[in-house]
């Protein structure tokens, strides 16, 4: 067994174990400052939305293309200073097409810019396609992506609600959620990557993905917490840490073995095509997967634990842990014996005060007898003195 397997298999049974609800104000205060830094590059700089959401106008030719195709044809739609043109976005597409990508322009500059492309091909204007998008048909599509996300979301709220009969871990899942997309859409702003059809995919796929991890997650929060409130041995937040324990090396396997691939995505995408649908998908999908598995085992999970502790039941149950603990702490401690010599010395120490107290048989008026709180005493090997008895010559009759 590998040594992530021997960690997973001690996590398990608890053998070893790391305070992950305990340390919930480091993890908020984590994804705190990665939510303010992507809403300030949102806010600040603005999602570089593609020429499906804001219209413009996409020309497409065959081409054979070469290390220069893309430098080549910016170069030669910008010489052609139409109205409004703004900077061309040229891509290719396999190795024998061209795409390029504006604003939206006038017609006399659109039959320009099309002539322009048709000259630094090489082949007749007729074979160069261009298709004008408008920017109401890129607006509706947003609309659309966003009651999408809406509904997917109040979807997601029922059917958790409905599994774990919770409401707490359904709000604690779509927190999540939101943790997670507002993340990937700030790297999305900071970065500068064009917003497509394909990143909304990608947004949606992600959410499916750090969803399908919290369920897991809760799942097994369930099972560890079915009953706590009948025994005093753990509070709701330590059944919940050991469920994340059980849980965590599961999901890191699944998020590296998700990363690999999409990582590979990603570098073909930017470096090999320099653009185009894989990058957009590629990047919303590297960056949410990421941010889904740390949500789902350092946010989620804390967020159900703090809204379950707020309940009367579970803080009896928290009180009832900790008086059984100091309990069991005060009757473990160590009570003071004092060491055998000592007692012994202290025994002979009182046998030789009670001789000494006792008076003597010329020291008695005639014809007395001693009283017995006066009878000579011995010590016993537990130290306490005992009267001792006369010879049987001296008894009286």
């Amino acid at each position: 067994m590998s040594k992530l397997g021997q960690l997973g298999a001690k996590l398990h049974r608890g053998e070893v174990s790391y305070d992950f609800i305990g340390h919930r104000k480091l993890w908020f205060g984590i994804s705190l400052a990665l939510i303010v830094v992507s809403l300030v590059g949102l806010f600040a700089r603005g999602l570089a939305l593609g020429i499906e959401f804001k219209g413009g106008v996409e020309y497409q030719a065959n081409v054979k293309v070469t290390s220069s195709t893309v430098d080549d044809f910016t170069n030669v739609v910008k010489a052609t200073n139409a109205k409004d043109l703004g900077d061309p976005v040229v891509t290719t597409i396999g190795s024998d097409k061209v795409r390029v990508q504006t604003k939206p322009l006038a017609q006399d500059d659109i039959a320009k810019v099309r002539a322009a492309i048709a000259k630094q091909a090489g082949i007749p204007i007729e074979q160069v396609t261009s298709q004008q998008i408008g920017a109401s048909w890129g607006k509706q599509i947003a609309d659309k992506a966003i009651w999408a996300l809406v509904v997917f979301l109040g979807l997601v709220f029922l059917v958790i609600w409905a599994y774990f009969r919770e409401p707490k871990a359904s709000a604690a899942a779509i927190i999540a959620l939101i943790h997670d997309v507002t993340i990937t859409v700030g790297v999305y702003a900071l970065v500068g990557f064009d917003v497509t059809p394909a990143t909304v995919i990608g947004v949606l796929t992600i959410l499916g993905y750090s969803l399908y991890d919290t369920v897991v997650v809760f799942d097994k929060i369930r099972e560890n917490t079915r009953g706590i409130t009948g025994n005093n041995r753990y509070t709701y937040s330590e059944a919940t840490n050991l469920a994340v324990n059980q849980t965590v090396v599961r999901s890191i396997n699944t998020t590296v073995t998700a990363l690999l691939p999409i990582a590979s995505i990603l570098v073909v995408g930017t470096v090999v095509l320099g653009t185009g649908p894989l990058k957009d998908l590629s990047l919303a999908l590297f960056v949410g997967v990421a941010v889904g598995a740390y949500s789902s085992i350092f946010i989620a999970p804390a967020l159900l634990a703090t809204f379950k502790e707020r309940e009367p039941g579970m803080q009896a149950l928290h009180r009832r842990v900790m008086a059984r603990r100091a309990q069991a702490a005060s009757a473990a401690a160590p009570v003071a014996v004092a060491p055998a010599g000592a007692a012994a010395g202290a025994g002979a120490a009182a046998a030789r005060s009670v001789q000494q107290d006792t008076p003597r048989k010329k020291d008695r008026p005639a014809g007395t007898a001693p009283t017995p709180a006066a009878r000579p005493m011995k010590a016993t090997a537990a130290g306490r003195p005992q009267p001792t008895r006369k010879p049987r010559s001296k008894r009286g009759k």
